[in-house]
């Protein structure tokens, strides 16, 4: 029997997975299966979550194809103002929503895109991060993940709220993310316990959603394949 505490035990699976040569999705999955190996009470509990989720079209009314991405001026982990609209003069933006630095299942995709960057880049795209963590934790997401796109602070979940991905964990989650070392009050500076739906917006350079990806299961993300093909066309 292992005697090391879960905490420990999901922090050495997520390392394995976020580090294997596979693809993001195949990482993701190895990293939903230790969880399910390790702690199937926490597998349950997040299957609960997601089908009150769906039930209730979390994420649903967010913007879609075809419609114009709001803007977003937020501060990056140097306490520096980004704008999408000035992003947008640069060439297409993926934007995308994590959970926070503390999610091993966007730390795996915050890496996974800084993988991709020469790609991304070849497509004369960007990426943009959004999470609710203040600066000190995004600059710490930076760094481990090597990132070289900016990840900006959502204070208070303002803008996920505005584009209807923000929800309320509800009061099982809460206990089993603090037991697990999870508890994002501290890293968010507020106690709501709100969180966004992992989501990533392709934005072309007229402001409209080209292509998004939007699952209340935040064990499944946008494909970097996915990403590539939609910043291709965004132009």
């Amino acid at each position: 029997m292992n005697s090391k505490p879960l905490s420990q035990l999901l922090e050495e699976a997520f390392v394995q997975c976020r580090d294997m040569d596979a693809s993001l999705a195949e990482r993701l999955q190895s990293f939903a299966d230790a969880v399910s190996r390790l702690g199937p009470h926490f597998q349950v509990a997040v299957d609960h979550l997601v089908d009150r989720l769906r039930q209730h079209d979390v994420g649903e009314n967010a913007p879609k194809p075809g419609e114009k991405m709001p803007n977003f001026v937020l501060p990056d982990e140097l306490g520096q103002l980004v704008s999408l609209d000035t992003l947008l003069e640069k060439g297409p933006v993926a934007v995308t929503f994590h959970r926070g630095h503390w999610c091993p299942y966007c730390r795996i995709n915050t890496r996974a895109l800084a993988e991709a960057q020469d790609q991304i880049a070849a497509e004369g795209g960007q990426v943009a991060a959004i999470m609710p963590d203040r600066e000190q934790y995004t600059a710490g997401l930076k760094a481990e993940s090597k990132a070289p796109f900016p990840i900006l602070t959502d204070f208070d979940n303002g803008y996920a709220l505005s584009l209807n991905l923000a929800f309320w964990v509800g009061a099982e989650m809460q206990e089993l993310m603090t037991r697990a070392g999870w508890d994002v009050s501290r890293s968010q500076g507020s106690d709501t316990w709100l969180l966004p739906v992992p989501a990533t917006f392709v934005v072309g350079t007229d402001g409209e959603v080209k292509a998004r990806f939007v699952d209340p299961d935040y064990r499944k993300r946008m494909t970097i394949e996915d990403l590539l093909s939609a910043l291709r066309t965004a132009h």
